[in-house]
């Protein structure tokens, strides 16, 4: 059997820039450090489950396999979002396939998914974000491909990648209802009508069941996650600047969303696409979603952007000069995207386009304070000197076994968790998010030595301690630790069990 010369040479154009988009995440893997939710998610690795605090459990099975194979180091953690990110690629040229689009179409699509400032974070690091992406991108690819072959065996697959999306996280949900309402309006409505439709929806439970079944046994933590998210951060999101952000998050490649968008609306067989992107960008609107929380939709509308271009763009120097257009108003944003500079070049970078061109986008905090660095290259800094800080105090202690390390908050529990692995320290413990399901409820012997990780000492434990000295703070300004203190304290005036069990009253009764 002959195969098409032109279809071998395609899929090595393809394949390679799938490789170059995960090269470009290897090279800057080491610019920074990990990454604050990534030694939260790394961490839960040593504990597998089917359920965690604030996330389902599939980041922590990928977090264990990662573990296993290749240990705890920066390039572990960093590993995983680079390959899918060449994954990713890949089947954003198929869905560009799918949807009509002849090689041109498959290239520029994947140019524009390498340039995207949405493909460039989220693959930088390990996190649920970039499962999610993939899976969103996967479930429109198997969409659209049941609508162009009718095939019941790709409802199956459909129910079965739900269902695994759902262990990543429950945000899939919105595009299930969106994707749906959509197929019902757009004349589709025969779907329902299908026995393997049901079958899917079957699959996706089965698969979905443990995580569901862990939520329940824990008291829907779920649901207080969500409260606190809506009281703490959805609240004051702005809703200007949210659809500001769905322009700004694809950048250069809305060249091809807005296209895309609207060749979807306005070809009969692919609109229950566009109805699907539009219906969740207006669900996550009306509800103050995150503007990141859009991001599973822009692959398509990528793809259906260059198959536009390709199929009304005759003249094919004006279609690589948008190809060449997106690259080079690119280039001058990529650290936006990814550090692909050390900490001080983009103190500098940043530096310059505020004193140049008053700009400060990007550096601007939760809190609403502006600071050297984005809130995520901050956030991915201190941790190696925290961990080095408190092996320091580690070696203090002569009596081991009645040592505990604690940490305030998530981000240097992980820390100490998982770089802590190379200085042979203890797993420490935490009452902030998953670490309180890990938590002791006394100790055996009693703890006669504190390594106390804070910002400040609570009072509770000065007062325990006679003997409390400052092993080190971390010293980088640039990070968002900056300050955070390693308090060595020794010789206890009362029972530490004692502190420690009022300790887990009053964080219960929160």
């Amino acid at each position: 059997m002959s195969v098409d010369p032109k279809l071998n040479k395609g899929a090595f154009i393809l394949i390679g820039l799938a490789l170059l988009n995960m090269l470009i995440h290897l090279l800057c893997y080491n610019n920074l450090e990990y990454h604050r939710d990534e030694l939260l998610y790394f961490a839960l690795g040593l504990h597998p489950s089917f359920g965690y605090a604030t996330v389902p459990p599939m980041i922590g099975w990928v977090a264990l396999i990662m573990q296993t194979v290749f240990g705890f180091t920066l390039f572990s953690v960093k590993l995983f979002p680079a390959l899918l990110s060449g994954a990713f690629l890949y089947l954003t040229t198929s869905i560009t396939r799918e949807l009509e689009g002849k090689l041109p179409a498959q290239v520029l699509t994947a140019i524009a998914v390498i340039v995207m400032p949405v493909n460039l974070r989220a693959f930088h690091l390990f996190q649920p974000v970039c499962i999610d992406l993939f899976l969103w991108t996967c479930l429109l690819y198997l969409a659209i491909r049941f609508v162009n072959t009718d095939r019941d065996r790709y409802l199956l697959v459909f129910g079965a990648i739900l269902g695994i999306a759902l262990l990543n996280k429950y945000l899939v949900a919105l595009l299930l209802v969106a994707l749906l309402i959509a197929l019902a309006s757009t004349g589709d409505a025969g779907i329902f009508r299908k026995r393997k439709f049901y079958y899917a929806a079957g699959i996706a439970l089965l698969i979905f069941l443990p995580n569901l079944i862990w939520q329940i046994l824990h008291g829907l933590p779920v649901i207080n996650h969500m409260q606190e998210l809506n009281e703490n951060q959805l609240v004051n999101v702005d809703r200007s600047q949210f659809l500001i952000d769905q322009l700004m998050s694809p950048f250069a490649a809305s060249l091809l969303t807005i296209p895309g968008f609207i060749f979807l609306l306005f070809n009969k067989k692919y609109r229950f696409v566009g109805i699907t992107a539009m219906l969740v960008i207006l669900m996550l609107f009306l509800l103050r979603g995150k503007s990141y929380y859009t991001i599973g939709v822009i692959p398509v509308l990528v793809a259906a952007g260059a198959v536009f271009y390709e199929k009304f763009v005759q003249n094919r120097w004006v279609f690589w000069t948008i190809a060449v257009l997106l690259i080079l108003i690119t280039i001058p944003i990529v650290p936006f995207g990814i550090p692909v500079y050390k900490p001080d070049a983009l103190v500098k970078y940043f530096h310059k386009l505020e004193t140049q061109y008053g700009l400060v986008l990007g550096r601007t905090f939760e809190d609403g304070t502006i600071h050297s660095l984005p809130q995520d290259y901050a956030d991915q800094l201190g941790w190696e000197e925290l961990t080095l800080l408190t092996s320091r105090a580690y070696d203090l202690v002569i009596d081991k076994s009645k040592c505990l390390i604690y940490c305030e908050n998530y981000g240097q529990a992980g820390a100490i968790a998982v770089i802590g692995k190379k200085y042979g320290l203890p797993e420490p413990v935490s009452f902030h998010e998953s670490f309180y399901y890990w938590k002791p409820t006394s100790f055996d012997p009693d703890i006669e030595t504190l390594i106390y990780i804070n910002d400040e000492l609570g009072e509770d434990v000065k007062n325990l301690f006679e003997d409390i000295i400052i092993v080190g703070k971390i010293s980088n300004p640039h990070a968002r630790e900056y300050g955070t203190t390693v308090y060595l304290c020794r010789k206890p005036m009362s029972s530490f069990n004692a502190l420690w069990k009022d300790a887990l009253k009053r964080i219960e009764e929160e």
